[in-house]
């Protein structure tokens, strides 16, 4: 017997506007039931786009706090509002019975995320972050070759985030501020590069950090550098801005049978290309076979939220977790406060951490 779609409630129409393009494609598994915005100009501009391609025009809310986003007729919400909203939109839509899919940063705080996790699990809901990154080929081929063993021991890794935001950017009212954004460059925009890394190399056991605003007159840091030495012993450096004239996103991995680096395509780091170049020449035909065979799908959102339906009609686990978002926010509260403490900060972070409640410190 056929299942209907999940219907959902989408919370935010500026990257929530990605997010609909990507349900629209699968509406055997997805139904946009409403739209929510402030800006109902925008939202029906969204709804006429789905009308175009045939499917029924979405319901517009404009107030995210309206209960029906949160009601009966809904499965899924769909949060894509500004940072310091996402908290109490998942404790609503949790409330409602309601599942979630949340943009980075997911909250704010180690505090608030514990928080969700308890409510969700006490509610049995599922609550599956944003980390579209991870399900590039490119990526999936690296995965492969490190789990399979032969790209060796990983020595050293580098990670470049290096964008451009100006003041057209941080027109919008929210942005560049700490109460609303939560945080910076290293906190959203540099932390799909960081679940990049922790994906292929595992857990951050320390980090050092520098901030700063230098770029643009705003309170969140615009350049920050950190050093994360990772469990395995390796070595990592990182390195944001979003005052490069030319766009990248890069990471480079240098393991001991090979050299691994993605692709620079700054909003898709992991599909392809990447390169793969063997330390020793007469390695080439041992990697090109450790590498053959890699299964290649959907990518980005669309290989998510497939993944979402899968863990929605199965009963297994979504494909980007709450513990998988924990050691996100993990990692931001430690460069936060590895940089405004100058001392080196070893992970995990407790609820006896300062930063535990407060990323920029108690008071900011």
């Amino acid at each position: 017997m056929t299942r209907p779609p999940h219907s959902v409630a989408i919370l935010g129409a500026g990257i929530g506007a990605q997010h609909v393009e990507v349900l629209a494609r699968m509406p055997e598994r997805f139904r946009v039931a409403i739209l929510c915005d402030a800006d109902a100009a925008r939202a029906a501009r969204l709804a006429d786009q789905l009308v175009a391609r045939g499917l029924e025009r979405p319901a517009h809310v404009a107030d995210y706090r309206d209960p029906v986003l949160y009601g009966p007729g809904i499965d899924i919400v769909d949060i894509c509002l500004p940072p310091w909203l996402h908290a109490d939109a998942i404790h609503r839509a949790i409330a409602g019975g309601r599942h979630v899919v949340c943009e980075k940063p997911l909250v704010g705080t180690l505090a608030e995320l514990d928080a969700i996790a308890a409510a969700s699990a006490a509610a049995g809901i599922v609550v599956m972050p944003i980390f579209q990154y991870r399900f590039g080929h490119g990526l999936a081929r690296a995965r492969h070759l490190m789990a399979s063993g032969a790209a060796g021991k990983v020595f050293l890794a580098s990670i470049e985030t290096h964008w451009n935001r100006g003041a057209d950017y941080y027109a919008v009212a929210w942005r560049g501020r700490r109460s609303t954004e939560l945080g910076g460059v290293m906190a959203g925009h540099a932390i799909h590069a960081h679940d990049m890394l922790t994906h292929l190399l595992g857990p951050v056991r320390a980090v050092s950090a520098m901030t700063s605003v230098r770029v643009n007159d705003i309170e969140t840091e615009d350049c920050a550098a950190a050093l994360f030495e990772m469990e395995d012993g390796s070595i990592v450096v990182s390195s944001a801005t979003l005052g490069s004239a030319d766009e990248h996103s890069r990471l480079r991995i240098c393991c001991a049978q090979v050299t691994i680096t993605s692709s620079l395509a700054p909003y898709a780091p992991d599909r392809e290309p990447w390169s793969f170049v063997p330390r020793d020449p007469a390695g080439a035909a041992a990697l090109d076979a450790a590498l053959a065979g890699v299964p290649t799908g959907s990518e980005g959102y669309a290989a998510q939220f497939e993944g979402l339906d899968r863990a929605l009609r199965d009963g297994v686990p979504p494909p980007v977790t709450l513990d998988e978002a924990r050691a996100a926010i993990a990692l931001i509260t430690a460069i936060y406060h590895a940089a405004r403490s100058g001392a080196r900060v070893v992970l995990p972070i407790g609820a006896d951490h300062p930063g535990y409640r407060a990323w920029y410190g108690a008071g900011s």
